[in-house]
């Protein structure tokens, strides 16, 4: 048998835990985890290669009913995921989407209307349930659609069913050769995943609807060979009063998120660095063509 090369898309609505997943299947931290959902932005690869085969993903956006041009494109990188794969696994979670009839409407349903791609239907979150078994009815009733060639019960989470997973996707990969040198494991930048954890820590740190309007930029990323890598970042806010929430009483809570932060990057980059973030307003930015170009969007 011949080496086997592909695409895979993973995708669903937001929240379902594509992020995780994406970073058990590639076994390192690429894509930002956090509980809020619709963390995911930009499409973040990640590539997996085993002695048979290479798998490279691709994360996308939770599926949404666009309310933005921010959303209009996030969407839209949904689109070029499906097109661009070889094979779809869609994600549920199985404790709030039971009733694929409900699940599969509207916006989703468009998108895999889209494809002819084989679909899988990873079942994630089956650690909550009372009983593993409960899982057997929900596949029943997805199976009835007859648009899901492989469904995969899974707990992102606790790492339960991803070789199973893995063993599905390589069963639907094409053949071909490897794209991708075997140590490559994203094909993003050091400043991508460096504003990405930045981003993580807002999630985490800042409640509410905070974190959604803001985008984080990296203003200058100087790697040394001695001393410490110089890192300048912008925290961009939609509004005015956003600043000061996310500066705190006397710049407390800016520093304690640029510590957090530091940590992460640091862990990431496997050097010392010094970090420094300042916020910007940038009016309205969700909705402006320019800015979102500027943002890489």
């Amino acid at each position: 048998m011949g080496k086997k090369c592909g695409f895979i898309a993973i995708v669903g609505v937001p929240n379902v835990g594509k992020s995780t997943l994406l970073n058990a299947l590639v076994g390192i931290k690429l894509s930002i985890v956090t509980p809020k959902p619709q963390t995911t932005r930009k499409r973040v690869i990640g590539v997996r290669t085993d002695s048979d085969s290479q798998m490279i993903f691709l994360d996308t956006p939770g599926i949404i009913e666009p309310k933005y041009e921010l959303h209009k494109i996030m969407m839209e990188y949904v689109d070029f995921a499906l097109m661009e794969a070889d094979l779809i696994g869609f994600m549920i979670d199985v404790t709030t989407q039971k009733d694929p009839k409900i699940v599969l409407q509207g916006e989703v349903e468009e998108k895999l209307k889209l494809t002819s791609k084989p679909l899988i239907l990873i079942l994630n979150k089956i650690d909550l349930l009372d009983n593993t078994k409960l899982v057997l009815p929900i596949i029943e009733d997805y199976s009835k659609l007859n648009i899901f060639k492989d469904f995969v019960p899974i707990s992102a989470t606790k790492l339960a069913g991803v070789d199973e997973l893995i063993k599905v996707f390589k069963e639907n990969l094409p053949e071909g050769e490897f794209l991708y040198d075997p140590d490559v494991l994203s094909t993003q930048n050091e400043r991508f995943f460096v504003s990405e954890l930045i981003r993580e820590k807002l999630f985490s740190m800042y409640k509410d609807e905070v974190p959604y309007s803001t985008e984080v930029q990296i203003v200058e990323f100087k790697e040394r060979e001695k001393g410490k890598w110089y890192i300048n970042a912008e925290i961009i806010v939609e509004k005015e009063t956003q600043k000061p929430i996310i500066l705190g009483a006397g710049g407390n809570r800016i520093k304690r998120l640029g510590q957090s932060a530091r940590k992460e990057i640091e862990n990431h980059l496997g050097v010392p660095v010094y970090l420094e973030l300042f916020v910007k307003v940038r009016k309205n930015w969700r909705n402006n063509k320019n800015m979102l170009k500027y943002f890489g969007y």
